[in-house]
């Protein structure tokens, strides 16, 4: 008999053997999403808006990546390295074509603390006579940027581990008002951090519980030692950034390239720097010395690992909130999915690999992928190309950096910052929508400013789960799976025909962040059960029109397929009766719904709305629609729905073809009566259209029978069943 470590061993061995060669490259294909989309890559169509956004890109990588160094706390030659390795494995790995990881303002700040915490500042020049024999820095720095890459080493371990554990699928806690407030409280730190190099002031790191006001009493005690002529290069460099980026936006559709002012304004303050020599003249602060090449690969220190660990856990989940929401968003502008865990696994390698090339913490940043959104970016390929530049600037251009001004680039950081402090306009949003969201919002900020940016997502996702468990209990049940789909069954015999492709969805459960994303899942699920079996009608007007001015004289008429037509176009209403409270994330949910369906010929109608439902969701999308949307109960809805199908599916022809009238008579009857129906369809409310469709089929009858004597025209029973009819 087989010992049970031998039988262990064949079962392994018999599940090794059972794995196929096809299930290996699905495998590959799914953990390497290059190997999908390279070998399908259109060099003629992408290549060339993929390199001018790699060139973009290249710029505001290499100035982000000095800038984010020094706010790192370590020297601006590995914000080099870190714009440079990161990319590379994110390309490689990464679902998002439009996310452009690298060095990220956010991470910077929360590693600083580690690096200030264990390799006090000492001197304030980056390179002194201990020369360490790497890079030809000092030993100081290369303690500093040990420090630096240990805390990114550890934190993209933990990502790896939250990608093993599949946590990717508890992203939904991170609702957006707490992932909002977090980034613009992060942002809020790190532009109080630029505060000193942009009033050329000296002063001590200052960090902890209310560090932030801290800082401002420091300097609001010591004003009189700000450097005057840092002051007026940064408030010129302020104003330029952001004036020239404004002229960027409002003219992006008319010029071809954005001017990248992030450039000329190194080139050109580096150069008045070295021709005046302000550095010293003016006592003005500079970047000094940037080694040339790539650094030989080198372990993190792993005795501070257990040193850093709060900081690891900071980076891990701030830099990957970060950046799947960015990810989110580009996968939803340009209709492509992202998968959650392998987001956990491409942002955890593009830490821990690039931690043995010195590089700090890496994340997507907000500002470079929306120049990949204005350059017109088409895949990762502009990532790559961006590499490629910033080689050369490695091996090349970076040695004539030394006189760049550290007030430029506090400036470039701060400018670069604008679009997460303008999420401050979201606070009216959440107001109207919910204000629950809004408190949340609010305290969640407050929290982040005074504690850190790892605190203040804690407290929110832990305050987000407090509220909804305290609302869930006014709710009728909290289980999804209680959605019900019934068909509606309309009791006159003569209407059941036209309401088959109606279905409605009684929501019976509140939809907030916990439920939403699975409501819109399984609601899809019972749009798509349906769509198998037939196809909306593309153009309603236009087959209208057909109809109006096609010939009667065989007998036929395609004003039968027009009734085909519409009585395929499908109605969802959506019974919310049920629905007794909901936040943002659940109204988003709602007009994505909304939007899905009109765009697959769908016709969505809400029942039992209360008033601040249909005030949300008026406020937060566009709800264009030439019938109304929201009714008071659901057989108004049914109601409005038979009004409108009678109206358009019989239309006025099947009345010219029961009085028999002749071919020209139709169409020019139909050319004189086809704007009035169409300006009653667009004009008229639903119950006035049953008093006008009556007064209309009179009219018609009453000029059929004047001119039936001139045609010689005989009315059948048909007409008389046709008036019943309508």
């Amino acid at each position: 008999m087989m010992t049970g470590s031998k039988k262990k061993r064949s079962a392994v061995w018999r599940k090794f053997q059972a794995v196929r060669f096809e299930d290996i490259k699905v495998w590959c294909v799914r953990r390497l999403p290059i190997l999908k989309w390279v070998p399908v890559y259109n060099w003629k169509e992408n290549l060339i808006p993929d390199t001018v956004s790699g060139m973009m890109l290249a710029i505001q990588q290499v100035t982000q990546g000095l800038a984010f160094a020094v706010l790192s706390s370590v020297h601006p030659v590995f914000g080099l390295y870190g714009s440079f390795f990161p990319v590379i494995i994110y390309a490689i790995f990464g679902m998002g074509r439009h996310v452009a990881t690298g060095t990220f303002a956010l991470t910077s700040l929360i590693s600083a603390n580690a690096v200030e915490r264990l390799v006090p500042s000492v001197s304030t020049n980056f390179t002194t006579n201990n020369n360490s024999g790497v890079l030809g820095l000092s030993e100081f720095e290369m303690q500093r940027i040990g420090v630096a890459a240990a805390v990114s080493f550890l934190g993209g371990i933990i990502q790896v581990v939250m990608f093993t554990l599949q946590l990717g699928s508890a992203t939904f806690l991170l609702t957006e008002p707490v992932i909002s407030a977090m980034t613009t409280g992060a942002a809020t730190h790190v532009v109080t951090s630029q505060v000193k190099y942009l009033l050329g002031m000296k002063m001590p790191y200052i960090s902890g519980p209310l560090g932030f006001f801290h800082i401002y009493a420091y300097i609001f005690e010591n004003i009189r030692s700000v450097q005057l002529e840092a002051l007026l290069l940064s408030l010129l460099s302020i104003v330029v950034l952001v004036l020239v980026k404004e002229l960027n936006e409002k003219f992006q559709r008319n010029i071809k390239v954005v001017l990248p002012i992030d450039l000329l304004l190194i080139i050109a303050t580096s150069v008045a720097c070295y021709y005046a020599d302000m550095e010293y003249v003016y006592r003005l602060e500079v970047v000094g010395h940037i080694p040339e090449g790539l650094p030989s690969p080198k372990t993190p220190p792993m005795n501070v690992l257990p040193e850093v660990v709060t900081e690891a856990f900071g980076v891990a989940l701030v830099g990957y909130v970060a950046s799947l929401a960015l990810a989110q968003g580009s996968a939803k502008k340009f209709k492509y999915t992202v998968d959650d865990n392998q987001e956990f696994l491409a942002h955890g390698l593009s830490n821990v690999i690039p931690s043995f090339f010195f590089c700090i913490p890496s994340a997507a940043a907000m500002g470079r992928t929306a120049l990949l959104y204005s350059t017109g970016a088409k895949t990762q390929v502009a990532c790559l190309i961006s590499c490629v530049l910033i080689l050369v600037v490695i091996y090349a251009i970076g040695p004539m950096l030394y006189w760049l001004p550290m007030c430029v680039l506090a400036s470039i950081i701060v400018v670069g910052l604008k679009g997460m402090l303008m999420q401050f306009r979201d606070l009216k949003k959440y107001w109207n929508v919910d204000k629950i969201d809004w408190s949340i919002w609010v305290s969640t900020y407050v929290f982040t400013i005074c504690f850190a940016a790892n605190v203040g997502l804690l407290y929110g996702v832990v305050c987000t789960i407090v509220i909804v468990i305290f609302r869930f209990p006014r709710a009728k049940t909290l289980n999804l799976k209680n959605v019900k789909e019934v068909e509606y069954k309309y009791k006159t015999e003569d209407n059941c025909e036209s309401l088959k492709q109606v279905k409605i969805v009684s929501v019976n459960n509140p939809l907030v962040f916990l439920n939403a994303r699975k409501f819109h899942a399984d609601l899809i699920k019972i749009i798509q059960k349906d769509s198998t079996s037939s196809q909306a009608c593309e153009d309603v007007n236009k087959c209208e029109q057909n109809t109006l001015l096609c010939s009667f004289s065989n007998g036929s008429c395609h004003g039968e397929s027009l009734q085909s037509c519409h009585s395929e176009r499908r109605v969802l209403i959506l019974d919310c009766s049920g629905l007794n409270f909901f936040d943002y994330t659940g109204v988003s949910v709602l007009l994505q719904i909304y939007m899905d369906c009109k765009n697959k010929h769908i016709d969505v109608l809400l029942a039992h709305c209360k008033a601040s439902l249909i005030k949300a969701m008026q406020y937060g999308g566009n709800l264009e629609s030439e019938n109304p949307v929201f009714f008071e109960s659901i057989s108004s809805a049914i109601d409005a729905i038979q009004i409108h199908r009678v109206r358009l599916a019989a239309g006025v022809g099947e009345v010219w073809r029961a009085a028999g009238c002749s071919q020209q008579f139709v169409k020019v009857w139909g050319n004189l009566i086809y704007p009035v129906n169409l300006l009653c369809r667009n004009l008229l409310s639903v119950y006035s259209l049953q008093l006008v469709f009556s007064l209309w089929t009179a009219v018609t009858k009453f000029f059929l029978l004047a001119l039936s004597s001139r045609h010689r025209l005989s009315f059948s029973n048909n007409f008389s069943v046709f008036c019943a009819r309508s």
